[in-house]
């Protein structure tokens, strides 16, 4: 597919919101409208206030039926409540498909996306950026060529706001470490070291969690053996690369089916 998306954007005057919409524009995507918790000042006022070449005309609505009118794709990067509260309106509103950069979701909160992709195409992703994908890529292909003596950590670093732990991003790579092991995260993820009694499990995957000041986000995943680390690590230097791929998700999102895909799908990872 070739030529403009009409888009909208959830919470578009957040940090990721206003990303996702520069990059848009500077694309020559239509923005047809975005969304606004209740009580923002960015409601009611033109979303050219927000982003440098926005339309005029476009508000930022809390009714999120009025902020997805019109569009092809609703790309959200917001909270997990936010997210599904939107997905119960998408369909009815017209849009064909969802991009979800949204992290933090529980058990619960992800078989309601897995329902809504029973009607939508869905690409759901902890991080959108092509570098991470391949790192998870690399991290599956390390994970399967070494053995359980070799332990596995991972280590994310984010701005002070972050409010998930560990990140969604982290988590990915959790995933892809578990399945180069032929197994699922919840059976090999190690415990917080903390206290008297924290030894480390063989076997499993530990995590560690850093927030400090403005940083975009840091990776790093380390495999030890008593003779060796092997470190594969990746930095967001621009939030802009996020919002790239979000793009590049929602225009390949938007030739697909009904269903629940991950930038795997996107890049033919």
């Amino acid at each position: 597919m070739t030529g403009t998306m009409k888009l909208a954007i959830a919470g578009v005057a957040g940090r990721m919101g206003r990303q996702l919409a520069s990059a848009a524009v500077e694309a020559g995507h239509t923005l047809t409208g975005a969304s606004e918790a209740p009580g923002s000042d960015a409601l009611g006022a033109p979303l050219s206030n927000l982003v440098h070449g926005a339309p005029d005309a476009v508000q930022p609505q809390s009714d999120v039926a009025k902020a997805a009118s019109g569009a092809d794709v609703w790309i959200d990067f917001t909270r997990p409540s936010a997210t599904l509260e939107a997905l119960k309106h998408l369909k009815s509103a017209g849009v064909k498909a969802v991009v979800i950069g949204t992290t933090g979701f529980d058990a619960a909160q992800e078989a309601e996306i897995a329902e809504a992709a029973g009607e939508l195409a869905i690409v759901k992703a902890g991080n959108f950026s092509l570098g991470v994908n391949l790192l998870c890529a690399l991290t599956k292909r390390a994970a399967e060529s070494l053995g359980e003596d070799w332990d596995i950590e991972i280590l994310e670093t984010h701005h002070r706001r972050k409010v998930d732990a560990p990140s969604g991003t982290a988590l990915m790579l959790g995933d892809a470490a578990a399945a180069g092991r032929g197994a699922d995260l919840k059976a090999l993820r190690q415990a917080p070291y903390d206290g008297p009694d924290a030894a480390r499990e063989a076997g499993k995957i530990g995590f560690s969690v850093r927030r400090s000041g403005g940083v975009i986000g840091e990776h790093e995943v380390t495999f030890g053996s008593e003779k060796e680390v092997l470190t594969l690590a990746h930095s967001a230097l621009n939030r802009s690369v996020f919002a790239h791929g979000a793009l590049a998700a929602a225009r390949w999102a938007l030739r697909q089916p009904a269903g629940l895909y991950d930038m795997n799908d996107v890049l033919g990872l």
